[in-house]
């Protein structure tokens, strides 16, 4: 069951991030929430009244299909999420947090107005936007590796920190994230880890060198 109840307070201190790029008519319209694990931010069919930009924690975007099945269509640690509603009159997917999560909320009405009205900050929102159109295409070209591993390793080298990758979600949700089934899932980091290709610990997965040879299939 997901949660919809949610606390929030106007933000007293912008993070610089959203300092820079929010012009400062803006800042002040802003508010900060401490929202709890699997609460739901927004749901498909809503009409959106707020862009929300995660300061902590992680927030989902899923689709459900007509089978019941859900489809993860993104998950973002840091930065703006549900993008594409600044333009549209309802939500596509489901937003919701996976952990305890913080986020500020800017009001959509004054930030389309804002766009429409301050030339450098659409310059700023464009560039923000080509970063993320960037981040989508390798989202999508780990998804066309056929193989498992390969993905995995994909993921570590592409959105990990030196060779790194936080793990802040539970390996069923990851394997949702890279399309496959939970138990293959398993099975690869199992293999990695043991003909030494990553090591995993505690909250990490952590490439021991490197990946540019793909694992031999077993």
């Amino acid at each position: 069951m997901i949660i919809v109840i949610y606390h929030h307070m106007t933000i007293k201190l912008l993070p610089q991030i959203l300092k820079h790029l929010l012009p400062a008519s803006l800042h002040d319209q802003c508010e900060a929430e401490d929202v709890e694990a699997n609460t739901a931010l927004f749901l498909t069919g809503e009409t959106p009244r707020w862009m929300f930009f995660v300061l902590d924690g992680e927030v989902v975007l899923e689709r459900h299909g007509m089978d019941g099945q859900q489809a993860c269509l993104q998950r973002c640690q840091s930065g703006f999420v549900g993008e594409a509603s600044l333009t549209s009159s309802r939500y596509h997917c489901d937003g919701r947090t996976s952990v305890d999560t913080q986020v500020a909320k800017v009001p959509i009405q004054a930030l389309r107005q804002a766009l429409k009205s301050d030339a450098d900050f659409a310059e700023r929102w464009i560039a923000m936007l080509s970063r993320e159109v960037r981040q989508l295409r390798l989202q999508n070209e780990r998804l066309s590796l056929p193989k498992v591993q390969d993905r995995l390793l994909h993921l570590i080298e592409t959105e990990g920190t030196d060779g790194q990758y936080a793990l802040t979600c539970s390996v069923k949700d990851l394997a949702k994230q890279l399309a496959v089934t939970h138990e293959s899932l398993y099975r690869a980091i199992a293999r990695l880890v043991e003909c030494g290709r990553i090591e995993r610990g505690d909250g990490f997965l952590a490439l021991k060198f490197e990946s540019s040879t793909p694992p031999k299939k077993r």
